[in-house]
């Protein structure tokens, strides 16, 4: 597989090294009470909303969607890992989610609404309370890493993004509204060799493999009563989801053997496996007294108590790590500039 290849990891050492030497200075600013699983933080972006930050193949590169000042919906942008040479890779129309590099390092794939307009097309119905906007019109383009040749990859009627790479680089596992309600699905990395997943009522998304690819971690809502099912139902049909019932799953990566990690009646979410493949980290509120303060917690894979990480007295998520398991990426609105910024951070992770 190309991600043992003697010359990466080369310079996956000689990069582990540079992040040491870079890091150190900034752990009295950004690192709180409590965080002793985090060391030498560093803060990568420093203003906007900048979320789901991935790394490439190689590890010397991140991928993130951003919604910067005067900007009406997310974009894609992609930097290396210090923080330095940021660039937009998304055309610019449309609203855009999801991304993910593909294991060349020269192509990328996200999910984008340009297909149908070229405006961000309107926010959720607020009258509906916190809910999450399942566009119709999202599908899920493959591009150069410029953001050139930009290729529709998985198209149909419904919702289609959150898209995320096997380790072996082989397939691609994604949520779709395509059959009505949202649902794992499982293809080649060309698009080809479609499969579906997931059959349970409720939501399913926000899928990553594990680090040897023969499992796969997601988020999941399981409306269980009449009353739970016909809610849930309405909004779908409405093409939206309220996530404030979620809870972690695991199962194989054919679809088989799946069960329930957490059961805590919170909203979590962005799990990913520890390099050991037997943890997993994940984004929570359940332990906040504001709903909206969501912080990272560790589980094993085998479920029980969760471990809280991080303390910061509002939003921590979208965690992954890097393959040696002493590298977390994170997203925070820590030291935030403005009210409301969420930024990309790298830390040392300690066990």
């Amino acid at each position: 597989m190309k991600i043992f290849a003697p010359t990466f990891i080369l310079v996956l050492a000689i990069h582990a090294g540079a992040l040491a030497q870079e890091a150190g200075s900034d752990d009295a600013r950004l690192l709180r009470d409590g965080e002793k699983h985090l060391r030498n933080i560093r803060q990568l972006t420093f203003e906007g909303e900048n979320a789901e930050a991935y790394l490439s193949f190689d590890e010397t590169k991140l991928i993130f969607q951003s919604r910067l000042a005067g900007m009406e919906c997310d974009q894609i942008y992609t930097m290396t890992i210090d923080g330095a040479d940021r660039r937009r890779v998304s055309s610019g129309n449309g609203r855009t989610t999801c991304s993910y590099w593909l294991p060349d390092g020269e192509h990328i794939i996200y999910a984008s609404t340009e297909g149908h307009a070229a405006d961000c097309l309107p926010q959720p119905d607020k009258s509906k309370g916190y809910v999450w906007k399942l566009y119709p019109e999202f599908d899920i383009y493959r591009a150069r890493s410029d953001g050139s040749e930009i290729q529709p990859l998985a198209v149909s009627d419904g919702y289609d993004a959150e898209a995320t790479v096997s380790p072996n680089g082989d397939k691609i596992i994604f949520t779709s509204t395509r059959d009505g309600d949202p649902e794992l699905y499982i293809m080649n990395i060309d698009g080809r060799n479609l499969t579906r997943l997931t059959h349970e009522p409720g939501y399913d998304g926000g899928a990553f493999f594990s680090p040897d690819g023969s499992k796969i971690v997601f988020r999941a809502s399981r409306p269980r009563t009449e009353e739970e099912q016909a809610a849930y139902r309405e909004l779908v049909n409405e093409h939206l989801v309220r996530p404030t019932n979620l809870e972690i799953f695991v199962m194989d990566a054919d679809g088989s053997n799946m069960r329930q990690v957490t059961d805590n009646g919170a909203a979590n979410f962005a799990p990913y496996m520890h390099p050991d493949g037997r943890r997993i980290i994940f984004c929570s509120n359940m332990d906040a007294s504001n709903r909206r303060n969501f912080d990272l917690y560790m589980v094993s894979i085998n479920g029980g108590e969760a471990e809280r990480i991080t303390f910061d007295g509002e939003f921590d998520g979208f965690p992954m790590f890097l393959r040696d398991g002493k590298h977390l990426v994170f997203c925070s609105n820590r030291n935030n500039k403005n009210p409301g910024d969420t930024n990309v951070f790298i830390a040392e992770w300690v066990d």
